[in-house]
């Protein structure tokens, strides 16, 4: 969709937030200044805060800026080490936000996944797949990768549960001869095991 009074401006827009992009500072101030403007008209105004022109840094544009990142709807938007046909590159690119890792690996605290023992493995799979399919859709859309260290959250948070449902299971070495069992069997009992595997 067009912004304000700048035909050909690639917008996004959800509830009050917007972003814009553009390829030099002066348009970008001119937006900037054109939609306080709208705002005003309709009785709003721009947050002074989390209001900014955002430098997006990479591996060609190298200049020196203050702001160089920005989070938007739980993407944190930096320049990020990518590879593509054969070659490494620095890319300006999204990926889940720190804030929106924090927030989910809190969600999994809350919910006592390791004192679920009254669940058998197929419920407490059933149970955890929806929740963890919604983040890796929504947050692994984009460098993927970033996601990791909350699977594996995930997968301790099953290691300990396994480890109170059975007993026998709280060394690592049975735990270890358990799970590859497991795996072999079921390779897609968990929704995130297509992903990320490891303990």
């Amino acid at each position: 969709m067009d912004g304000p009074g700048v035909p050909g401006l690639p917008m996004g827009a959800l509830c009050r937030r917007c972003c814009g992009a553009l390829h030099e500072q002066g348009p970008a101030e001119l937006v900037l200044g054109r939609i306080a403007a709208r705002m005003s008209e309709v009785g709003l105004r721009l947050h002074p805060d989390k209001t900014r022109i955002v430098y997006c840094k990479d591996g060609q544009r190298r200049a020196e800026h203050e702001h160089v990142s920005f989070t938007f709807l739980g993407y944190a938007f930096r320049a990020r080490g990518a590879r593509s046909k054969g070659r490494n590159f620095t890319g300006f690119m999204p990926a889940i936000s720190p804030e929106a890792l924090k927030a989910k690996s809190a969600r999994l605290r809350e919910m006592r996944i390791h004192r679920r023992t009254d669940l058998s493995l197929d419920d407490l799979a059933r149970w955890l797949n929806p929740i963890v399919s919604g983040w890796i859709n929504y947050y692994g859309r984009f460098y993927r990768s970033a996601l990791n260290p909350l699977l594996r959250r995930v997968n301790a948070y099953v290691r300990r549960w396994a480890g109170r449902k059975y007993k026998r299971l709280r060394t690592q070495k049975r735990y270890g001869r358990w799970l590859a069992g497991l795996l072999s069997r079921q390779p897609d009992l968990f929704a995130h095991w297509r992903l990320e595997r490891s303990y």
